[in-house]
């Protein structure tokens, strides 16, 4: 519990390091010769207090090591006259001041404690916030409200600073998005939300625990036994999210298979390489959907080592596809197994949905198919797919799993029409990719830089984090059209892109009105246009 001794040193947070050269000649002449009191670590300014030619021969030392202990509490700060000491002075008077206040002694060495403390990890944190912010990769959240029966319009919100300006009355902005994973709107479709609704009024909001301990309820099992006879597969498994569904699934594999090698693709997911590194597994890195790079190094190793290829269908910032089938061949005739991330096309191709795989004819030669309920899905939630055996694995060894609380009922519910819906219903699918094409075909006639692939997908190349974000403000304030900036990490540093996904909701008219808006933001921030794109982006 907080004491006045904490209390006291939040106050004494109001001396600012800048403040101390200015009071302290000592520390002035240290700073000089260190470029700065900025370039002094907090606990090297701490210990040089026993330095002071004041505080060293006082009864107090000032330090930022070890706890505040009560007799620290105890101690007075030393008599000193300012003409030695102006820095100290000061100190002391505010330590008065603070005594009265709170009616308790003052700890000098708490508040120096405290001070360090907030220097030491809040300075950091602030430094790193700044980067981000200096170049142009700060991320800022969009405060959107989706519109049931409307979508892909959205309210939005602007921040505190430009209610003023945009919003005087107060009331939220109508925009029109652009970028959103739910490619196919069933967030929006009535079987969805019909089905949400029934689970909610009589199951209640959460799932109540982990599916260990009374998280599993109908709703899991029977999406589970869906999921599974979507990908022509034994059993699944519903994760939280799609990441965890990779990480989980991955990290569990060197302790099934000792001695296994994994074959990873140069630009897999983030959650894959999390997999990946905590599964401990020896790690090959193979060139994106480079077959030939991908068998020297299958050739490298014994026919009877464990082996595993990972990769994902869609990539979903190039919108490249994966050579399914070249994988498959290899993976036979190596000896290794395959899992494939398909969270980017379950739902958007494949007779039933079920993705590339399904598309390609070789759904039933991949051993392990992960997938997303948050996508083209429309809900909430990560899944695998595999044998019985590998499943049971995974459900039995995988922390990520296993201790996390269940989706709600309410979620399972609405992702199982959807997916049902899904399997049967080609609609959807049919209008995106039409809006795919015509979107990319009206980018190449005005000349902007469209990153050719055959996916739903459409990037644009802008090459610079800080004109990527004005761009997409630009977009937002002056067009009211929502589109986000992808910078690093999610993409390398001068790769920097727009990501388009235009949807079965859009209209014609629609992709018309974006297409003008971005020919009109493109030329005054005098962006690369379609003959500008790096060899390597255009591959």
């Amino acid at each position: 519990m907080a004491g006045p001794t904490s209390r006291v040193g939040a106050e004494c947070l109001k001396i600012k390091m800048s403040d101390i050269p200015k009071m302290c000649p000592f520390m002035k002449r240290f700073a000089e010769q260190n470029g700065g009191i900025q370039n002094v670590a907090v606990e090297k300014i701490a210990t040089l207090s026993n330095q002071c030619p004041v505080v060293k021969n006082s009864s107090i030392t000032l330090d930022a090591e070890g706890p505040v202990t009560r007799e620290d509490d105890n101690k007075t700060f030393p008599q000193m006259s300012k003409s030695k000491c102006p820095f100290s002075q000061h100190m002391e008077q505010q330590f008065k001041q603070f005594q009265d206040k709170f009616g308790t002694p003052v700890s000098p060495k708490a508040c120096m404690v405290r001070h360090a403390h907030e220097v030491t990890y809040g300075r950091k944190f602030m430094e790193n916030i700044k980067k981000l912010q200096d170049e142009g990769r700060y991320r800022s959240f969009a405060n959107l409200q989706r519109q049931v029966g409307n979508f892909p319009n959205a309210s939005f919100r602007p921040p505190a600073e430009l209610q003023d300006v945009m919003a005087p009355d107060g009331e939220p902005i109508p925009v029109r998005i652009f970028c959103s994973n739910d490619y196919l709107g069933m967030g929006q479709n009535p079987k969805v939300l019909e089905a949400s609704h029934n689970a909610l009024k009589t199951s209640g909001s959460g799932a109540g625990g982990t599916r260990n301990i009374s998280g599993t309820t109908v709703f899991h099992v029977d999406l589970e036994t869906e999921l599974a006879q979507l990908h022509q597969k034994e059993k699944s498994l519903v994760c939280s999210s799609g990441f965890v569904a990779n990480e989980a699934a991955l990290s569990v594999v060197g302790q099934l298979l000792p001695g296994c090698i994994i074959y990873s693709d140069e630009d897999n997911h983030a959650s894959m390489i999390a997999g990946i590194r905590h599964s401990k597994c020896t790690k090959k890195i193979f060139k994106h959907n480079n077959m030939e790079d991908l068998e020297r190094l299958l050739k490298e190793a014994p026919f009877s080592t464990p082996k595993m290829i990972v990769f994902e269908s869609v990539y979903s910032m190039t919108g490249k596809i994966a050579p399914m089938a070249d994988i498959v061949y290899l993976s036979r005739r190596y000896n290794a197994l395959t899992f494939v991330d398909e969270v980017h096309a379950v739902g958007m191709y494949g007779e039933h949905g079920a993705g590339v795989a399904e598309r390609d004819g070789v759904m039933h030669e991949i051993d392990i198919i992960s997938g997303t309920l948050g996508k083209a899905f429309g809900v909430f939630g990560g899944y695998v797919a595999a044998s019985q055996n590998f499943i049971d694995c995974v459900r039995s060894f995988a922390s990520g799993f296993i201790f996390t609380t269940a989706i709600p009922p309410v979620v399972a519910a609405g992702a199982l029409a959807s997916v049902r819906h899904l399997r049967w219903s080609q609609e959807e699918r049919t209008v995106q990719h039409l809006r795919a094409k015509q979107l990319k075909e009206m980018a190449i006639a005005a000349g902007l830089p469209y990153l050719v692939n055959p996916s739903h997908i459409v990037p644009m190349f802008v090459g610079d984090a800080t004109k990527c974000k004005e761009l997409t403000d630009r977009l937002l304030y002056k067009h009211r059209i929502y589109l986000q900036p992808i910078n690093f990490p999610t993409v390398p540093v001068g790769t920097e892109r727009i990501r388009i996904t235009p949807g079965p909701l859009h209209s014609e008219k629609d992709l018309e009105n974006l297409i003008d808006a971005l020919k009109i933001e493109w030329e005054l921030l005098n962006l690369p246009r379609l003959g500008d794109i790096p060899a390597a982006m255009a591959a």
